[in-house]
């Protein structure tokens, strides 16, 4: 108790008011709310199943269980599964009767079922390397999931592979030998070292509910699943109708760290080759994310068009099913876009029941709205559907068309899973999870104001400006100014537990949060213009938003720092050299230096299509124009102080472009801390660690841009 009372009076601000039935959002509060994902609503339209996320503190560790909650309005959630470890990814049996999940209650994480009706939970499978990301066939006889597995032992029968691989497992882990040896790229991504393991796709049969042993169904040295999230939506594999074939998303089979040719893949359910079928062999870019219409005549897949460049805009590609059967590939009609009409780019989508329409999520203009498109147009003109305000993710139908369920969540509350009816004429939408209305009503929760500036070349440039609890007009406020990582993402009418905008808002600041040049839901021209060009036009954009601050008359000028992350932490470091206007800089997890990120780094296409190819290509320009370590020098110009974090398990941004830049800040005399996490990656997850990240920067800031009114 008492070290929770010591944080609430370090990050609650003074200047709210005792007597206030609400009071501003404090650190503490994060780890307070449900953290409400994945929903699925059943094929017959009576239920919704999804993740609750509970954080304990004190522990440093976060469940999660799954609830269930019927769709009519009004109904109570029940919890439907309890777990010391964590229980996500529910899948419907086709039947409506059961639940597929994975779960790491048992040690391992492997899938199990569960009867709505009741009942203790099942173990359906037990391999050596876990089970994950279970998926159902259209008869519910078969059930297909993914295993990251030693691809030596893959074509040999499954009893006989996993022994073999529990013992190789069991001798690594036993051995006083930690050494690594690596032949190839890609041998780790993101916060983990995946050496030489391959993401396989496993299929098991399933009645009276009873599991077969499980087949590998693409054996062989090559993944059978994303192995980055940038070509992934989460559900990249799917069974043919008649369940004959499963189709996945095939990571490229050569060249796997700069290669962006993911292709559209099938294989039999019985597998038993190394040799997968291509179905998008004419695309040299990505494609993914398979499904058929749920009559079973159509297909439909993600695509992009540009080889190399994982920010191009993806479409959605239409074929007919029978297509697919035509061994000539020549023979084969060529797939045509659903959203060529489209400006903005295609994430998860599902079928509608009457085999026309389908439903896609999409970035746009801030916020994250889904839309629909029609199959039987000859140039379809996706339009927005009734699923437009904030930010909505995970769309789920039920079989007849007449439920839907997807989560919801603003800047001012976190995710929530709604239903929507249809109702004839108009959708009836409800909240049906409300898992943390009790904590939102004691909130001052200020929603952001929209607004456009001009930015460079005349282009207007969108910005979130969120005011604090209490804001008078009439005084002047110090500025937070935060920059969106990516650098292809935005600032949306959303929510985040890491970067949340009230949370720095309550602390006494008017956050500001830009999207400038690069920023995806304004058109893939305003996305491209990042490329090649970090410090050029989306600098231009940043500096035209800031000069709209600045003639607010409640901005104090003296009282300006500026934060961001991964992309915005890079932004960061080009401000530590290009301006003097702000009085802090904290940058998380930013590159400094663009000729050893491009060498240490493990995406190597992401490098290849920013700075426009390796430092040694034809694009040296952009390396020299535009890394902040060639100007480091104006360091010492400006002796802007820093607050640098970055974290040892950080391959995407490795951990030594923090500590080349406090090294330069520190030889130069400047005032800089490095705060630096052995046991995170890219972000900060672990709840005790993401406490202390949150005093560290709210500690910094406060520090050098004092909080509150004057």
């Amino acid at each position: 108790m008492k070290r929770i009372a010591v944080l609430v009076m370090l990050l609650v601000p003074t200047f709210a008011l005792a007597g206030d039935k609400v009071r501003p959002i404090a650190v503490e509060d994060l780890f307070r709310f449900k953290r409400v994902a994945d929903p699925q609503i059943s094929p017959d339209g009576k239920w919704v199943v999804y993740v609750v996320g509970d954080v304990d503190l004190d522990k440093n560790k976060t469940t999660a269980s799954l609830w269930l909650v019927s769709t009519d309005k009004g109904q109570a959630p029940k919890q439907l599964t309890s777990s010391p470890k964590s229980d996500r990814h529910p899948r419907w049996s086709p039947d409506s009767k059961s639940i597929l999940f994975e779960s790491a209650r048992m040690g391992s994480n492997q899938l199990w079922i569960i009867d709505i009706d009741g009942g203790e939970p099942r173990q359906l499978t037990n391999l050596a390397t876990g089970a994950s990301l279970g998926t159902w066939s259209r008869d519910g006889k078969r059930i297909a999931f993914m295993s990251a597995v030693l691809p030596e032992y893959s074509e040999k029968p499954f009893k006989e592979s996993n022994a073999l691989t529990k013992k190789r497992m069991d001798e690594i882990d036993k051995s006083p030998i930690k050494a690594r040896v690596f032949t190839r790229l890609f041998f780790r991504h993101w916060d983990e070292y995946v050496e030489d393991k391959r993401l396989h796709l496993f299929v098991l049969g399933y009645a009276n509910g009873k599991a077969s042993d499980p087949k590998d169904i693409t054996p062989g040295d090559r993944d059978a699943y994303p192995t980055s999230s940038t070509f992934s939506i989460g559900d990249d594999f799917t069974f043919s109708p008649d369940g004959r074939f499963v189709y996945f998303t095939a990571v490229p089979e050569k060249n796997e760290a700069w290669s962006t040719d993911y292709d559209v893949c099938r294989v039999p359910v019985t597998g038993g080759t190394t040799k997968w079928e291509t179905v998008t062999k004419d695309n040299r870019a990505a494609d993914s994310s398979p499904q058929f219409s749920p009559d079973g005549k159509w297909f439909v897949y993600r695509a992009q068009k540009r080889a190399g460049f994982e920010a191009d805009r993806w479409d959605l590609m239409l074929l007919p099913a029978d297509a697919l059967n035509e061994k000539d590939q020549k023979k084969r009609p060529k797939a045509r876009s659903i959203t060529a009409e489209f400006e903005g780019s295609a994430e998860d989508f599902v079928w509608m029941a009457d085999n026309e329409r389908i439903y896609f999520g999409a970035d746009d203009r801030a916020k994250h709205w889904y839309f629909v498109t029609n199959i039987k147009d000859a140039n379809p003109t996706p339009r927005v559907t009734f699923i437009s305000h904030h930010a909505n993710h995970a769309l789920s139908v039920s079989r007849d068309g007449q439920r839907l369920a997807f989560t919801r969540a603003a800047m001012h509350h976190p995710s929530e899973v709604h239903v929507a009816v249809d109702r004839n004429t108009e959708w009836d939408v409800f909240n049906v999870s409300k898992a943390n209305e009790k904590i939102l009503a004691g909130l001052d929760m200020p929603r952001p104001e929209y607004v456009n500036v001009t930015g460079a070349g005349g282009h207007p440039m969108q910005m979130w400006i969120l005011k604090p609890p209490g804001f008078d007009a009439k005084k002047k406020w110090p500025l937070a100014f935060m920059v969106h990582g990516g650098p292809q993402g935005a600032w949306e009418d959303g929510w985040s537990f890491r970067w949340n905008p009230q949370v720095w808002a309550a602390q006494g600041y008017v956050v500001a949060l830009p999207n400038p040049r690069g920023s995806t839901g304004f058109g893939q021209q305003y996305v491209d213009e990042i490329s090649g060009d970090w410090g050029g036009k989306c600098y231009d954009d940043l500096m035209a938003g800031l000069d709209h601050l600045e003639k607010q008359p409640w901005i104090d000028k003296e009282r300006m720092g500026a934060a961001g992350a991964s992309f915005g932490g890079y932004m960061m470091n080009w401000f530590a050299v290009k301006t003097p206007k702000f009085k802090t800089l904290i940058t998380h997890c930013g590159v400094w230096n663009f000729d050893s990120m491009y060498s240490t780094t493990e995406e190597l296409w992401f490098d290849d299509g920013e700075p426009g190819g390796p430092p040694w290509g034809k694009n040296r320009n952009s390396y020299e124009k535009h890394s902040p370590h060639k100007f480091a020098a104006n360091l010492g110009k400006f002796k802007t102080p820093m607050l640098i974090i970055h974290n040892d398990l950080d391959f995407r941004v490795p951990v030594s472009e923090g500590i080349q830049l406090f090294t330069t800040l520190q030889r130069q005399g400047i005032e800089s801390r490095f705060v630096n996490f052995p046991d995170e990656g890219h972000w900060v997850l672990r709840p005790r660690n993401s406490e202390f990240w949150h005093r560290e920067v709210f500690t910094w800031l406060k520090k050098h841009v004092p909080p509150g009114p004057k």
